[in-house]
């Protein structure tokens, strides 16, 4: 890792913090995306707006990046469609099991030294490290 990635990381850690607080200061709301998403398939009265503003944001953000030409979309190894699929499904199922998402969690919850975050963060973490050991270990890393 040179210096500018260290500089890149911290920036952008910093723009995550900055932008979580702003949605909890400006609309009393924790930035997990996986409760915004889920608060768009059964909406409430005048809970809508915010949570649309804040996916546009993201996605607004990811298509910038992508017209500058950002190397960062490309995939370090190719994926099968099915690993994908899988992947995403055991994504949503551990987030539903962990009454949240890593951004609600581990951004969000942790800041606010939630118990419950710290222990879903503990177990999220492990859990990757240990599945990307072990396709590293039997596949080689390509799944």
């Amino acid at each position: 890792m040179n210096p500018f990635d260290l500089i890149l990381a911290t920036l952008g850690g910093a723009l995550i913090g900055l932008a979580a607080s702003g949605l909890l200061f400006s609309v009393g709301r924790i930035a997990g995306i996986s409760g915004i998403v889920g608060g768009l398939l059964k909406p409430t009265g005048g809970d809508v707006a915010w949570r649309i503003t804040f996916i546009l944001g993201l996605l607004m953000g990811g298509v910038a990046l992508a017209l500058t030409g950002a190397e960062v979309f490309a995939a370090p190894a190719e994926r099968s469609l099915w690993a994908i699929a899988i992947a995403g499904l055991l994504v949503g199922f551990g987030v539903r099991m962990g009454n949240g998402c890593t951004s609600g969690h581990g951004v969000c919850g942790l800041t606010r030294r939630s118990r419950r975050s710290l222990a879903a963060t503990a177990m999220f973490m492990a859990t990757g490290a240990l599945t990307a050991t072990i396709i590293e270990f039997f596949k080689g890393g390509i799944l």
